[in-house]
């Protein structure tokens, strides 16, 4: 066999394996993408990505209202002026299950001191809510989204939760500061930094303030089974 021959053979070689790699790679990412679009197979979808918007660039303020996993209400109105961390989770959500520590740990370590935690469970009904609080010691409220989906709806657009889990970080006024996409377990410090950046700007003014449930929101839901 000539060398120009073997030369020809190896090159239709190298041809077909990088042809079924292409195809086999657009399997995959079908697969992930239908994933996501039907919230079939593992059923969930994490990210990775930190956003920081800076107060300039902030949209209109947020504001939501639900039944919490502990029997009471939750209403951003109440928190007027607060930090509100909010944290997109239910219990059969891997990720979820890892940060749930951090999370907590962050909820102790910022207590008393402007920011307010509230989780918004996607899936769940109460009981199965209420046991993943114990399991994991969250000590926080989670508003029981599942059956109306109200909250997931008020923070639908440029900053909505496009993973589970999702946290994101409300300022004085309501509006979305960051955004954190994935478990917080992995970047634990980072969050902490967006909290306290957020605590360290100035509260809204007695007149004239944009703050939750006190002036008209393009934003507001009210979420609860």
């Amino acid at each position: 066999m000539s060398s120009l021959l073997k030369a020809r053979r190896l090159a239709a070689s190298i041809l077909s394996v990088v042809v079924a790699v292409t195809v086999l790679s657009g399997c995959t990412a079908t697969a992930l993408q239908s994933q996501y679009e039907n919230g079939d197979n593992k059923g969930y979808i994490s990210g990775t990505g930190v956003t920081e918007i800076k107060p300039a660039d902030r949209k209109d303020p947020v504001s939501f209202s639900g039944t919490t996993d502990q029997g009471t209400s939750f209403s951003t109105a109440d928190h007027a002026g607060d930090v509100i961390v909010v944290n997109f989770w239910y219990a059969g959500c891997p990720p979820c299950r890892l940060e749930a520590k951090s999370l907590q740990k962050l909820n102790v370590q910022f207590e008393g001191k402007g920011v307010d935690f509230v989780g918004v469970n996607t899936r769940d009904d109460k009981a199965s809510a209420a046991s993943y609080d114990k399991t994991f010691g969250v000590t926080y409220p989670s508003i029981l989204d599942a059956s109306k989906g109200r909250v997931q709806l008020a923070f639908s657009g440029t900053y909505r939760p496009n993973a589970t889990p999702t946290t994101i970080i409300l300022d004085k006024q309501g509006r979305v500061a960051a955004r954190i996409e994935g478990p917080v377990n992995d970047q634990p410090s980072t969050v902490s930094t967006l909290i306290d950046a957020a605590r360290g700007e100035r509260a809204p003014s007695a007149e004239g303030a944009a703050v939750p449930g006190k002036a008209r929101h393009a934003s507001t839901a009210e979420g609860g089974s």
